[in-house]
């Protein structure tokens, strides 16, 4: 009997370095995901807090076709990849033995884009390069109730802001080139719910987390160059919608022995119904293909063809009281290629490792990289969309693209 219960404790101490697994688990995937939407903090043990930054140095270059580069110049494009950091926050309280509470604030989804001013026009003109700039950010309220020791039940509201701007100028995007478009914040509420098990003995934990999507409402500033700022007086004005995507978490870990632990992260979202159409440039586009192909068809700036997966998995091993090491290893589908020239790459794989340091029993201090190999990508315009087009549409080709990603965090349990 004593022998039994020695064994449960060594496997709740290994229990303890499950913060660890969330180390890097994502700081790049497909389309405009960043953070991952983890809520793994809300599933430590007793109260609760936490506090990270994560960076990402990438360089994303590719070469123009022909159709889209000056005469006699460089066809290179150049790095069209801002490096960026993204933060993260939670707070876990333990209100009762059955009730328990959370805060998390992340930042879901981005993107930081600008293409160098080359002489060969593909993404640059006179009046500017090309850039993009989207950020979000989420407050969840997380409310949990544990009917038993081993059932952990979760929902609550989100709060989302999201703002942007955008210029797209250049050969590649034809007579949309001198585009601008700009949000300010915008808000809205949208919802998250799960369920999660456990077995303490073997530092099993498994939780499987839904987000809704959450749909914004907004005014934008909208800004075109000839000949489309002529069909402008004709598009009117509106109001533009953009929902970001619902998506879907797994977590996983088990201690394989009372120093080792195993960990597994699966993640869905939905970017195949997700889009970006500006109210005037989805007229303005419908117009000019009227007056074409006498078809009327509204293009949206930024699309994709299909469904994110992306999956991670590793091994933490803790070496004394104070110090633990980790491996990981990743892969991501990628939102469908041909893609969006604001985000050229089919996926990626990834590899990562990283340690945490224990100064006392009740908070620790975590370290993580990854290097990232990004999967080829073609870029296209948003007239890849018209029958027949997708071909001629095809602006840039991407191949043999990396980023490295750190991860800093601190994490303190009272």
């Amino acid at each position: 009997m004593k022998d039994i219960v020695k064994g449960s404790k060594l496997f709740k101490s290994a229990l303890s370095m499950g913060i660890l697994t969330v180390m890097c688990a994502q700081s790049h995937a497909a389309a405009l995901d960043r953070s991952g939407q983890p809520i793994t903090a809300f599933l430590q043990d007793g109260n609760y807090a936490e506090a990270s930054i994560s960076v990402l140095d990438a360089d994303v270059s590719g070469t123009a076709r022909p159709n889209y580069v000056a005469a006699n110049t460089d066809p290179a494009t150049g790095n069209m990849a801002n490096n960026y950091q993204f933060y993260n926050a939670a707070l876990k309280l333990q209100l009762t033995r059955q009730f328990s509470f959370g805060l998390i604030y992340d930042q879901p989804f981005g993107a930081d884009v600008t293409y160098d001013r080359l002489a060969n026009s593909t993404y640059s003109s006179t009046a500017g390069a090309t850039t993009a700039e989207v950020s979000t950010q989420n407050l969840s309220f997380l409310f949990g109730y544990q009917p038993t020791e081993n059932w952990n039940i979760y929902a609550g509201p989100v709060y989302q802001t999201i703002k942007g701007d955008l210029a797209i100028n250049g050969l590649g995007f034809s007579e949309a080139s001198g585009y601008g478009y700009d949000v300010k914040e915008d808000s809205a509420v949208g919802w998250l719910a799960g369920v999660a098990y456990q077995i303490p003995e073997i530092a099993l934990k498994a939780a499987l987390t839904y987000r809704a999507e959450i749909k914004h409402e907004f005014n934008a500033v909208e800004s075109f160059s000839l000949p489309l700022s002529a069909l402008v007086p004709l598009a009117g004005t509106g109001q533009t919608e953009l929902t970001t995507p619902q998506s879907v978490n797994f977590d996983f870990q088990t201690g394989l022995n009372p120093s080792t632990l195993a960990f597994f992260n699966a993640r869905w979202v939905n970017w195949k119904d997700f889009y970006i159409k500006p109210y005037q440039f989805g007229k303005v586009t419908e117009i000019l293909t009227t007056m074409k192909l006498n078809t009327p068809i509204s293009l949206n700036l930024v699309d994709y063809d299909k469904d994110q997966i992306s999956i991670n998995a590793g091994l933490a091993k803790k070496l004394n009281e104070q110090w633990s090491v980790m491996a990981l290893a990743g892969w991501d589908s990628g939102a469908g290629n041909p893609t969006s020239t604001l985000g050229p790459i089919d996926g990626y794989w990834t590899a990562g490792l990283g340690a945490q340091f224990n100064p006392a029993p009740n908070y620790f201090i975590q370290g993580a990289f990854k290097y990232l190999w990004f999967g080829d990508a073609t870029g296209h315009a948003a007239t890849y969309a018209i029958p027949g087009n997708a071909e001629a549409a095809k602006v840039a080709d991407y191949s043999d693209n990396t980023a490295w990603g750190y991860m800093l965090k601190f994490g303190y349990k009272f």
